[in-house]
């Protein structure tokens, strides 16, 4: 493995979420030193921020081993299978733009063994939308939801259902946005008792978060990450 790689090859047993790799900003031969550290470690790897042009530039090899979801900027090395069994998760987004980063978060969950179910473009432009949803989400222990511009679903949905509810920014939105901080605002300064944020762009924080509850209000999750594909 290279010297600029270091897995955390503990961490699934430690605190029940495993190493993932995030690929912004990475060289093609990082990402590759990082996946054979799990290939000899006989684990499976979850990638993040791996755009098409970084996954084109890995070795065909290592290509055909990831699973590659090009909307979610994601990959997954090694065998898995999608969970099965009712979803405990809602992904909720404002609009069709916070798909990306919507799609990062349910991708996450699948790798670790969490369905999840996703209502998009319900955003407060045109509020029966969300509020056809509600008492679907009112059954949900937690819901994801992902909003750029004023981020004002954070606090619609806050004060809708009585699970946790995880704001996720986005940097979607006009130039009072601010690349999202705008909507992080909003999330941090939300009437709705109880709302929690995490960082801009941040599905895959959201979706660990979304674990970590479940775990600690006894839901199931998935101790184990799948067994890697050989050859």
């Amino acid at each position: 493995m290279s010297d600029d790689v270091a897995l955390d090859l503990e961490r699934q047993a430690r605190i029940g979420l495993s190493e993932s790799i995030y690929c912004a900003g990475k060289t093609p031969q990082q990402i590759a030193a990082a996946l054979t550290g799990a290939r000899d470690a006989g684990t499976t790897m979850l990638l993040t921020r791996l755009d098409t042009a970084g996954y084109g530039a890995l070795a065909a090899d290592w290509r055909a081993a990831i699973d590659y979801d090009p909307a979610s900027r994601t990959g997954i090395y090694g065998a898995w299978t999608q969970p099965a069994g009712p979803a405990r998760v809602a992904v909720v987004t404002a609009g069709t733009t916070d798909l990306p980063v919507a799609r990062e978060a349910a991708r996450t969950l699948a790798y670790h063994g969490q369905a999840s179910r996703e209502i998009a473009d319900v955003g407060v432009a045109g509020l029966w939308r969300i509020l056809e949803h509600a008492e679907a989400l009112g059954a949900f222990p937690v819901v994801i939801v992902v909003a750029g511009m004023d981020g004002a679903l954070f606090s619609v949905v806050g004060g809708l259902v009585g699970g946790v509810v995880i704001a996720v920014p986005t940097s979607v939105g006009y130039g009072a946005a601010h690349g999202g901080q705008t909507a992080l605002n909003s999330a941090l300064v939300s009437c709705a008792p109880g709302v929690v944020t995490v960082n801009i762009d941040n599905g895959y924080g959201a979706a660990c978060a979304a674990i970590r509850v479940l775990r600690a209000t006894g839901g199931p999750h998935s101790s184990t990450t799948p067994d890697l594909i050989r050859g």
